[in-house]
């Protein structure tokens, strides 16, 4: 489902008539909220139990997360683009329920562990969820007209954009790749100070940061925007660290290859979109023109979070996927196929788009946009060929 709306995303930023009727903000919405928060209500219950040694929630209440999530999105999506402000609110209100549902998934069982692995995480995870309630809270007051929310919109628009994008989507990735990223790369689990002061830096910046962008304060504001640039070059320090006590693996390169690679430079890119989104804001302080979605979208949502995506699922669907050895491993390869081309595709497609973008190049960003789509497409092809064509792969 993630991988669908992600798609969808894509296509909604290709259409022409789309593109030009809603912007960026429907394509960036379809990405953000919609794919990555229905990945996150997959997941995150999974990862919870894991580190905490328990078992995880029951099936019922985590369809229910998915789908109000996921339909929570999509209703605000086509509430906002037909100009229909009651269902927008109907979806901002399913989607936050969903949110509370997800954080019920995800820590309830866990008052039955005995011991917890990386308390850190599990403290990010529970940061990130506070973030997004309280940005998503915000975002459909203004829908339902709250005037004190409506008549402040101006700053608290970048408030709920930081809840949103930095404090929920991107801690819980970060906090994600603490655990993941060594597995992937088949290094030892173990605390890292790049990690941790990577956890402290982005779970305190972006709720600092909105803070300073709803009092008005422009030292706050500044605060927070160099806890978020400290901790996402703890992140990229941390990956690092994890690529020098990686694994020998002996086989299924290409697999190996395309998510350790995607899951390195996905902190890279997002350490560029918090320069970007933060340089405006140390220089003009708490100020409405000192947040501009649109400016950090290349980096963030493709560079970032977009690969973070099809990085994980790329590791994770032969690894904790339905099938048996054999199907898992005709997954690895098909998922591995072409990754170093793909791969370069995505990163150097980018690179061309930021470029384009600094140049005032529209034909360069255009180039490196129709790479990022062919990257996009064969991993959504290969996807669909691994979790549902297989016959055999649901059993």
């Amino acid at each position: 489902m993630a991988a669908t709306l992600l798609g969808l995303a894509a296509a909604s930023a290709a259409h022409p008539v789309v593109s030009g009727q809603t912007g960026t903000w429907l394509s960036l919405h379809l990405a953000l909220a919609a794919a990555a928060g229905t990945a996150i209500a997959s997941v995150m219950p999974f990862f919870t139990a894991a580190l905490a040694r328990v078992a995880p929630a029951g099936l019922a209440p985590r369809v229910a997360a998915i789908a109000l999530v996921a339909g929570g999105a999509l209703t605000v999506a086509g509430g906002v683009a037909g100009g229909v402000a009651p269902v927008a609110v109907a979806g901002g209100s399913a989607y936050l329920v969903g949110l509370i549902l997800t954080a019920a998934n995800a820590f309830l069982p866990l008052r039955a562990s005995l011991g917890f692995g990386l308390r850190g995480v599990l403290l990010a995870y529970g940061a990130a969820l506070g973030c997004v309630m309280a940005g998503v809270g915000l975002a459909t007051a203004m829908l339902a007209g709250w005037p004190p929310v409506v008549e402040d919109w101006a700053a608290l628009k970048p408030a709920h954009a930081w809840l949103n994008v930095f404090g929920f989507l991107s801690l819980v990735i970060a906090a994600t790749l603490i655990h993941l990223a060594p597995t992937v790369a088949g290094a030892r689990i173990r605390p890292r100070r790049s990690g941790s002061l990577a956890l402290v830096g982005l779970a305190s910046g972006a709720p600092i940061v909105a803070l300073g962008f709803a009092s008005g304060s422009d030292g706050i504001a500044r605060g927070g925007a160099l806890l978020e640039l400290v901790g996402a070059a703890a992140l990229v320090a941390h990956g690092i660290g994890v690529q020098r006590d990686r694994g020998q693996w002996t086989g299924d390169a290409g697999w190996h290859r395309l998510s350790g690679l995607s899951l390195l430079f996905a902190p890279i890119w997002f350490l560029v979109a918090v320069v970007v989104a933060t340089g405006p804001l140390l220089r003009s302080g708490a100020t409405p023109s000192a947040w501009s979605l649109t400016v950090v979208a290349a980096p963030l949502a493709v560079g970032w979070i977009a690969q973070a995506l099809v990085g994980s699922w790329t590791h994770l669907i032969p690894a904790i996927g339905p099938g048996d050895p054999v199907v898992h491993a005709r997954q690895r390869r098909r998922l591995g196929w072409g990754s170093l081309p793909r791969w370069t595709m995505w990163n150097g497609g980018l690179a061309l788009v930021v470029t384009g973008g600094v140049l005032g190049n529209a034909a360069l960003g255009g180039l490196g946009a129709a790479a990022i789509s062919g990257s996009l497409v064969l991993a959504l092809g290969l996807l669909v060929a691994s979790v549902v064509v297989d016959p055999r792969a649901s059993r």
